[in-house]
């Protein structure tokens, strides 16, 4: 870790922490509130892949659909319209909407060879947002005059990384520019998710194989053609399963940083308590260490 001590952190002029956990229980919150101070710089994972990676993806998905009705088709072809996306800190859904779900088309889903391409694409535009925060550190101090530097990632982290390997090469370089902090949530943390995600799903990015597996299983359980799934259900169905495949991925990125609780996370409202957490954070993971080799 690039802080060996709670003391390193809180005397530490350039703190520099990477977020990563399920979606829901706080990254965006904290980084929100670290911003807001005027002394944090905010790397969103999720804003850049929508703004500069996937971007065009985007744009070009609404301007297939705006094409269907006759009026806006006569004025994008005379160029007197003008369609992007809005998507900020808080309002990612041009992304999601961008991604889609898998299941009959009639009701809103995308042909599954279609849903995987777009999966694809956002595995390596997320690669690729991660891969620049050692560069948004360094436009950070340069331009803004901002050292200390919070990384918001994506929920699906876990999923582009090989968390079990020590020489994943991503890892490393994150490793080496930030401290990885894990929020972890409990099993009541879970099942309010799910419960939320029931109210109101939403497309999410899925590893490959996880996926298939998934989407074979599911259609065998249901004794449905690929054409007869409705997206919705097939992803409130994934859903669960996706969080429980993603807890040993989390726990072993973890080994490499810190881990916070997401009940530690909700009693943060100040930069100095924020700070104050991941001090001792650390100081649980040293003690914890030193524990383990005596």
């Amino acid at each position: 870790m690039i802080y060996a001590t709670g003391n390193d952190w809180t005397l530490s002029n350039r703190k520099r922490v990477l977020l990563f956990g399920m979606s829901g229980l706080g990254k965006t919150y904290l980084s929100n509130m670290l911003r807001a101070s005027g002394r944090w710089f905010h790397y969103s994972i999720d804003y850049r892949i929508g703004t500069r990676y996937m971007d065009e993806l985007i744009a070009d998905n609404f301007k297939r659909e705006a094409m269907k009705v006759p009026l806006l088709r006569e004025l994008l072809m005379s160029d007197s319209v003008y369609i992007a996306s809005n998507i900020t800190f808080d309002n990612l859904s041009p992304l999601s909407t961008y991604l889609g779900k898998p299941g009959s088309v009639t009701r809103g889903g995308l042909e599954f060879d279609e849903y995987m391409k777009r999966q694809n694409q956002h595995r390596a535009a997320e690669i690729a947002a991660l891969k620049d925060t050692g560069y948004f550190i360094d436009r950070a101090t340069n331009i803004y005059g901002l050292d200390n530097f919070v990384c918001d990632t994506s929920g699906s982290i876990c999923e582009v990384v090989d968390p079990d390997h020590p020489d994943d090469s991503l890892l490393d370089e994150l490793e080496r520019n930030m401290l990885l902090v894990w929020i972890k949530g409990s099993d009541a943390h879970t099942a309010e998710l799910v419960r939320r995600f029931d109210r109101a799903p939403k497309p999410m990015y899925y590893q490959p194989e996880f996926l298939d597996r998934a989407w074979v299983n599911y259609r065998m359980q249901k004794e449905l053609r690929e054409d007869q799934v409705d997206p919705d259900d097939f992803i409130r169905w994934a859903y669960a399963s996706a969080l429980a495949h993603r807890q040993p991925r989390y726990e072993a990125m973890a080994t490499r940083g810190v881990t916070v609780t997401a009940e530690e996370v909700g009693a943060v409202s100040t930069p100095e308590d924020f700070n104050a957490l991941i001090a001792r954070a650390i100081d649980r993971k040293t003690a914890h260490t030193d524990r383990k080799e005596n």
